[in-house]
């Protein structure tokens, strides 16, 4: 190779070495941006309907991502299940600046003006009970009227022959409240098996077991009692108790008292969710959104369906022992 050959060759390895160089830094550069937005603080809330020990368990599902994600997250349980209790909560953390929420609200069809102002300060996740005439981002939690229909064959069961059931919820003005009721109507519709109504309680344990004792009282032969919301069935249980009759109940949730009556067959059985998953994927949604990474994440119906499952006699004790280890204990 000549002169002027060596000096080309000279050039274009220099040009190469350059590029590389500019390469390695923009890489370099992506890397360090990408890192820093991974690592980007945030802090959510988690706002639930009410202070039911069903929500201890969406809570260890919270605990977990924190952990796994590195955000912080500020879990607050209304001390009731008023509407206007629940706002002063939003609003109090929408005042500290977080950047994300996940709630259960108590009154969607009033509360999507409300809503919706959060969604103009942050991204906001409806869990547990939905708003879809908000602007939610999406929705996490029970096809609720997919767990009435299960409730509603369990019904079918204890009353083969047809009788009468009562429903019994906090409050039927919450969507999740509304569905399952729905499920439990459609799924009984041609049968002889009577709904005689939905007796609401506004939360309060002493009035969710009144309830239950009137009903009692006034309908000797009711042959089935159903309580939508996690504290119902063991204000069930317990009435039931007090009366020395035995009437089969159908439940929902897993509150240790409904586990218990599935147990020793006071409940026949009863339909659980899986809270721990409502608290886990609300704060992976969360972080994925505050850090501007949501790749796969929302389907396009926004909504993220958490199964739910049926839980009897033969498989309660197994059932308990994975819940505890959920919560700790």
């Amino acid at each position: 190779m000549n002169e002027f050959g060596m000096r080309r060759m000279g050039k274009l390895f220099g040009l190469v070495a350059l590029v590389a160089i500019c390469m390695v830094a923009i890489v370099s550069c992506e890397s360090k941006k990408s890192t820093a937005t991974t690592n980007k603080a945030v802090t959510l809330a988690f706002v639930t309907n009410n202070p039911s020990d069903f929500w201890q368990i969406a809570k260890a599902g919270v605990n977990k991502a924190e952990k796994e994600f590195g955000v912080t997250c500020n879990f607050m349980m209304p001390p009731d299940s008023s509407v206007a209790e629940q706002q002063r909560i939003v609003e109090a953390e929408m005042a500290k600046g977080v950047q994300g929420m996940a709630i259960s609200p108590n009154d969607p069809d009033n509360q999507t003006d409300f809503l919706n102002k959060i969604v103009a300060q942050m991204p906001l996740i409806c869990q547990d009970s939905d708003a879809p005439k908000s602007n939610r981002t999406c929705y996490i939690g029970t096809n609720n009227f997919k767990a009435g229909q299960q409730a509603g064959e369990l019904i079918k069961e204890v009353l083969p022959n047809g009788g009468k059931v009562m429903l019994f919820v906090g409050k039927i003005d919450a969507q999740n409240a509304r569905d399952r009721a729905d499920g439990i109507k459609k799924t009984l519709e041609g049968t002889k098996i009577e709904v005689l109504g939905i007796l609401t309680d506004g939360t309060d344990r002493s009035k969710a077991k009144s309830n239950v004792e009137d009903t009692i009282s006034k309908t000797p032969d009711i042959g089935c009692l159903c309580g939508l919301w996690s504290y119902n069935t063991p204000a069930i249980i317990s009435a039931v108790k007090d009366s020395g009759k035995k009437i089969p109940i159908v439940g929902f949730d897993e509150e240790d008292d409904t586990l218990q009556g599935v147990t020793d067959g006071t409940v026949h059985a009863t339909v659980v969710q899986q809270p721990f998953e409502f608290g886990y994927q609300s704060i992976k949604v969360l972080t994925a959104l505050a850090r501007g990474d949501t790749a796969g994440l929302i389907p396009a119906s926004k909504v993220i369906e958490v199964p739910t499952r049926i839980i009897r006699k033969d498989d309660v004790k197994q059932f308990w022992e994975d819940l505890k280890k959920l919560r700790g204990k």
